[in-house]
């Protein structure tokens, strides 16, 4: 039933690509530690870098565990559904990492986002992920379901924010510059948006 793959290309890449939502795991290392399970979506905010590098963009929102297990162990597991077409379960297991606004690394990846307006998202990080292993299941379980679009009220909420509010609004929230286990998150203030 399932298979492994050694690389992010052909069939699997379109079918990665494809998809409207994904989900995100992590976890600290501590054994009685939180486990951090979380959907992404917003079109244009996944790519596809390499064979084995894929990333996406990490935008503002209440928590910020999977940058805080990042930043601890690197381990995360990417996670695709089909909800229409073909029954389907993609996952990615890899290491990952928040590659921050001042990272020499950042004109070149937010370059790889074409598709959408980061601008408007409050934009925190890139995580960059390299697979170590890449799965697929059958996904026989997964409901049949219709996307209608994205929802634009994240855009909406967080196009009006500078640099500075938005600092404000992280140092606000409780688990953004400290994990719910007390992992270091964020790296608050944020370092400035490049021009």
């Amino acid at each position: 039933m399932g298979k492994t793959y050694e690389r992010i290309d052909g069939r699997l890449r379109d079918f990665i690509e494809a998809q409207p939502v994904f989900f995100t795991a992590t976890a600290p290392l501590s054994g009685d530690g939180t486990v951090n399970l979380s959907p992404k979506g917003l079109r244009g905010s996944f790519a596809v870098l390499d064979e084995r590098t894929v990333a996406y963009l990490d935008f503002a929102g209440s928590n910020a565990e999977t940058v805080a297990h990042l930043r601890e162990n690197g381990r995360i597991t990417l996670m695709w559904c089909a909800f229409t077409g073909p029954p389907n379960i993609v996952r990615v297991h890899g290491r990952g990492e928040p590659v921050f606004r001042d990272d020499p690394r950042w004109g070149e990846l937010i370059a790889r986002f074409p598709g959408i307006d980061h601008s408007r998202h409050g934009l925190r990080a890139i995580i960059v992920v390299t697979a170590e292993l890449i799965r697929d299941t059958c996904g026989y379980a997964v409901p049949l379901m219709t996307y209608e679009s994205d929802r634009p009220l994240h855009g909406s909420r967080f196009e009006r924010e500078t640099d500075e509010s938005l600092d404000a609004y992280f140092h606000k929230k409780e688990h953004v510059a400290t994990s719910i286990d007390g992992l270091p998150g964020l790296p608050l203030p944020l370092p400035p948006t490049p021009a």
